[in-house]
């Protein structure tokens, strides 16, 4: 499987002791073996979901945040007819990159290119213990609680302008 790139974008991550980190994200049409990395790492074997791949992937677009020009994290994002508004899914950051600031400009990113590709809100399908981690981000619940391979999750929305 060979992915298409179409865009980079560099952001500055945090400055610890005088480091700073920079993040590199790159914007994919296609599933990037990078990201099929990430999420066997993170979903597969850290959290034992055994259907990570579908079909979404194929229309989906995935964006891969790079630091030192190491793949650290993941998402894609998708327009979903059922929710009238895009979708941001697939969420995962490398154990060694958490913490750092990575996950919430991950999503910042997405919610960029959301705006930028026309949308005006976006929706997730969280995990319940990832909640407030969406909520700081400007998510709010919607609807009950479902089963995801037996994973709690709830729909989360987020108005973007």
């Amino acid at each position: 499987m060979h992915a298409e790139k179409r865009s980079a974008n560099l952001r500055i991550v945090q400055e610890e002791q005088n480091q700073v980190k920079e993040w590199k994200t790159e914007r994919y049409d296609t599933l990037p073996e990078e990201a099929v990395r990430i999420r066997e790492e993170v979903f597969v074997q850290e959290q034992g979901f055994e259907q990570e791949f579908d079909g979404t992937d194929d229309r989906a677009v995935h964006l891969v945040m790079y630091v030192g020009g190491e793949p650290a994290a993941v998402c894609r994002y998708y327009w979903s007819s059922e929710k009238s508004a895009h979708v941001i899914g697939r969420v995962a950051v490398r154990k060694p990159f958490r913490g750092s600031g990575l996950g919430a400009g991950l999503l910042r990113e997405a919610e960029t290119q959301i705006l930028a590709d026309g949308g005006t809100q976006a929706w997730l399908s969280a995990q319940l213990r990832a909640e407030e981690f969406y909520e700081k981000q400007g998510y709010r619940a919607e609807g009950e609680v479902f089963l995801d391979e037996y994973c709690p999750h709830v729909w989360m929305k987020k108005i973007l302008r």
